[in-house]
């Protein structure tokens, strides 16, 4: 009965902004960590942001610093993703998957037991 479901995904001009969710259930949401991949067509699946389960640590690859912004509502099972300032570079199906680790959070799919459907996200002009 495990699951996460992202929402938010859309077509977006490039400087504008969209808030994913990932919406969790069936395992105990604050005992795992939870992380932000995209995959592009033809490009490998990328780990862009986590944030540990439950003190909020966050973890950010150079491609988004500044950019993205991970956050999780433990109380709701959900987590987030607000991104800013859309580049061509950003379009891709976005994926959240959660890993049983109370401590730690990593950018590789490796780690990672639980993954979403995905959703999409278009840029254009």
């Amino acid at each position: 009965q495990v699951q996460l479901v992202e929402s938010g995904g859309g077509l977006v001009q490039p400087g504008e902004s969209l808030r994913l969710s990932c919406a969790a259930s069936g395992f105990t949401f604050d005992n795992y960590a939870i992380a932000w991949f995209r995959q592009a067509p033809g490009k490998e699946r990328e780990g862009f942001s986590c944030i540990t389960a439950r003190d909020g640590r966050t973890v950010y690859a150079d491609s988004v610093k500044g950019r993205f912004t991970i956050s999780r509502d433990n109380p709701k099972n959900t987590a987030y993703l607000q991104i800013n300032s859309l580049k061509p570079a950003d379009p891709a199906v976005y994926y959240c998957a959660a890993a049983s680790d109370v401590r730690y959070c990593h950018l590789i799919s490796m780690v990672y037991a639980y993954w979403g459907q995905g959703t999409q996200v278009t840029v254009s002009s």
